[in-house]
């Protein structure tokens, strides 16, 4: 079963597939060239204890993003065991 989610709600440690990037303006553009378009496979590696920022594994590359700019990002998730495509 698949859920859609804000990036910013991904618990530590659970990996979504990016399904679409409405960030503010300003950033966009950032995080497309960091690679996060859609398709792309994220997990979440680090929760700061005040939960702001986040830490998300990109592509090989560990990237912290504050909820504010992760919350532009949607990602669809699995219940644990499904695998499909490698997701």
């Amino acid at each position: 079963m698949t859920h859609i989610k804000k990036l910013s709600q991904l618990s530590k440690e659970e990996s979504g597939r990016v399904i679409s990037i409405n960030p503010k303006p300003e950033i966009r553009r950032r995080l497309q060239d960091l690679g996060l378009v859609p398709e792309t496979v994220v997990t979440c590696v680090f929760k700061s204890p005040w939960k702001d920022p986040s830490a998300y594994l990109i592509r090989g590359a560990v990237i912290a993003l504050r909820n504010e700019d992760a919350d532009g990002i949607l990602v669809s998730t699995r219940k644990a065991g499904v695998l499909e495509n490698g997701f």
